[in-house]
């Protein structure tokens, strides 16, 4: 059972921002309210200006956080952009490796932080994909969204995801998050499920990815001019052998990107390999179904391997509600029972 939890800063210092003040407070009485021991990294509250300007500083949260035994979970404050910044501080001297030996640090957070999942993931340490603070634990209903809770939940009272399965609901995003949106209710619509959109229904693996925009910016500097040479200098996104008997991840951010951008994207994943090296592709719901149909369509003629599985349509990422996917954990997927289930 989880007791002691860090939130934490790794990419955009919004945490410490005035006008998220309300949110923050509704999140640490939650969490505080479940029982828990809720503290913040030394460097989260800083704010958006420190801490783009000292990514050195949200390393070292991360690697005192995993050196500290008294925490149980490593819960990020957010998304953003940039956490590929923290690469020499984590790896150059191993850092990482040293702080996550010997260590069951539970670390939850998605978006921008799928860069630290890959961290993370070549230090050896397990991880959870799928809700953050703000968005999550701070959300303005009167309590958090069902669906996101069940998952949270059960993340702090076992340490563990048992099994996956959809949400009979979708949510609208907010268009505000100020304090007059507080105990407002979303706009509510139905899910429709897991949809295969080829491939076997039924297959194997465990599940390593997240956002594609931040995945991308491992592969492309179109975005940052050194993010690409930087993630291939530390050999962050693995090699197709590496990939093999995984279950490739894919998620798309608040961005919506434009279908010419997403076929971009995708083809340039085709050219490492990965889509001849899994067995099986998850794709998280886009946020307020933005590009549903163009997304889908682009997977198909993009991946290249017509028996692939791929599974679209799951609750994980940026469309509201969320639930939770442990990373490393081997895993069945099976469309027909609408379930994924974890060993």
């Amino acid at each position: 059972m989880i007791k002691k939890v860090a939130v934490i800063s790794l990419s955009r210092g919004l945490l410490g921002e005035p006008f998220v003040a309300h949110e923050v407070k509704i999140g640490m009485e939650r969490l505080r309210n479940y029982g828990l021991e809720a503290v913040t990294a030394a460097h989260a509250m800083k704010g958006m200006d420190f801490l783009r300007e000292h990514p050195q500083c949200r390393a070292q949260d991360l690697l005192d956080c995993l050196k500290d035994e008294s925490v149980d979970m490593i819960l990020c404050a957010v998304g953003g952009d940039d956490t590929y910044r923290l690469l020499p501080y984590l790896f150059d001297h191993d850092e990482l490796q040293r702080a996550v030996e010997g260590r069951s640090t539970v670390f939850l957070g998605y978006s921008d932080s799928t860069m630290n999942h890959f961290m993370l993931h070549k230090a050896g340490l397990r991880t959870f994909y799928g809700q953050a603070f703000l968005p999550d634990v701070c959300e303005l209903e009167a309590d958090m969204l069902p669906y996101t809770k069940k998952y949270f939940e059960e993340l702090i009272n076992t340490r563990c995801i048992r099994e996956i399965r959809p949400s009979d609901v979708w949510y609208s995003e907010r268009k505000s998050f100020d304090a007059s949106q507080i105990g407002v209710e979303r706009e509510r619509h139905k899910n429709s499920g897991f949809e295969l959109l080829q491939g076997q229904p039924v297959f194997p693996g465990s599940i390593l990815g997240g956002c594609i925009e931040t995945i991308y910016d491992m592969l492309d500097n179109t975005r940052y001019a050194d993010s690409a040479e930087l993630c291939r200098r530390y050999a962050l996104f693995p090699s197709q052998k590496e990939w093999e008997g995984k279950i490739l991840l894919l998620e798309s951010s608040e961005e919506c990107s434009e279908p010419a951008l997403y076929r971009k994207m995708l083809a340039t994943l085709r050219k490492t390999g990965v889509f001849d090296a899994v067995s099986g592709v998850l794709v998280g719901k886009t946020m307020d179904e933005v590009y549903y149909r163009e997304y889908r369509d682009i997977l198909l003629e993009e991946t290249g391997n017509p028996s692939l599985p791929i599974v679209y349509n799951v609750n994980v990422g940026h469309a509201a509600p969320h639930c939770i996917i442990p990373f490393g954990v081997e895993c069945r997927v099976d469309v027909q029972k609408q379930l994924i289930a974890f060993a």
